[in-house]
């Protein structure tokens, strides 16, 4: 008996995780592709493609093909899906692999289909679709076959996503646009107006990493970057604090809090005494941003706790679920 290669594949806004089965997580890298304009040849994927960011000369492009956590560019998508599966399989193969990808919990049927498409026709012999919140509680090690509730709260670089899981399945939800990428956006916008000095997408979310803070901190942190002046347009050196962060996300995370406080609003009365005696789990790479899970549980009355190694929560689950396939049959929205 051959096996049929398998492989769980966290497809985010930000990066491509890949787990095989067996040897775990093999790739873990940007999801950034860099094109050539003239022939649209596939130059770079991943690390390569995102060392280009905001560094490319005219002819070459270099894009993220997901936006929010669905496909905005399907044939790039496509591209990328199939570098990153040769890659996990490494050289000569017989067979084709059947492949489960993670896509957002608030994803349409349109969307959905698109992502099975790009799976199948970057050469998949099967693709499997599961929902984020379901791998990322499988991933943190949350019981989710159990009767009681378990809240999760992904906090990825496009989407957030927020669910109760009881039985194996989703009870209440919410998907928001909100995350990693948003949080650097607002981050660049609020140096440009406050300090007159526009930044890069890379120095941003270095910004967010080095001293980012989701409430103020006693102790304030800060780090230098380079920028360059809008006035005079030439370079300049400014020192940035954590309370500059703290403020120029404040928007985005009363959205994060907002869509959190709605799905618990949703939850049935029995399960919402679960969620409040186990608290909610945090997996996704931006819920390592400081303070984060102090926040959410100062606004909601819930404790809330980082999973371990948040940002590998999803790919961890999708090979689980992978390896699993049979029992996790029902919580496999559309398989082909």
């Amino acid at each position: 008996m051959i096996m049929t290669p398998k492989i769980g594949i966290d497809l985010g806004t930000t990066n491509v995780l890949v787990y095989v089965p067996r040897r775990g997580i093999v790739i873990n890298e940007p999801s950034v592709v860099a094109i050539s304009k003239a022939d649209k040849k596939v130059l770079a994927v991943g690390k390569e493609a995102k060392d280009m960011l905001g560094r490319t000369p005219d002819t070459i492009v270099a894009l993220r093909p997901l936006k929010d956590g669905v496909i905005a560019d399907y044939r790039v998508t496509e591209a990328m899906l199939r570098y990153f599966i040769n890659k996990a399989l490494g050289g000569i193969r017989l067979f084709r692999p059947e492949v489960m990808v993670s896509v957002p919990g608030g994803i349409t049927s349109t969307e959905r289909r698109a992502v099975i498409d790009a799976t199948l026709a970057a050469g998949a012999k099967a693709a499997y679709i599961i929902k984020e919140p379901i791998v990322a509680a499988i991933g943190a090690e949350i019981p989710i076959g159990s009767a009681s509730g378990n809240m999760i709260v992904n906090i990825g670089g496009g989407t957030s996503e927020i669910a109760v899981i009881s039985l194996g399945g989703i009870v209440s939800s919410g998907s928001v646009r909100i995350g990693g990428n948003k949080f650097d956006a607002a981050i660049a916008e609020f140096i440009r107006r406050k300090y007159g000095l526009a930044i890069g997408e890379r120095t941003a979310e270095e910004i967010k990493i080095e001293v980012g803070s989701a409430m103020y901190l006693e102790t304030k942190l800060s780090i230098e970057i380079r920028g360059r002046d809008m006035i005079t347009g030439l370079p300049r050196l400014i020192s940035v604090t954590s309370d500059d962060v703290t403020d120029a996300i404040q928007h985005e995370l009363e959205g994060l809090l907002q869509a959190v406080k709605d799905v618990l609003y949703k939850t049935p009365p029995e399960l919402s005494a679960d969620v409040i005696e186990k608290g909610m789990v945090l997996s996704g790479g931006t819920s390592s941003l400081r303070n984060i899970d102090v926040l959410l549980t100062e606004s909601t009355g819930v404790p809330a706790r980082v999973a371990e190694d948040p940002l590998l929560c999803v790919v961890k689950g999708t090979g689980i679920a992978l390896e699993n396939l049979d029992a996790y049959k029902r919580s496999i929205l559309a398989t082909r």
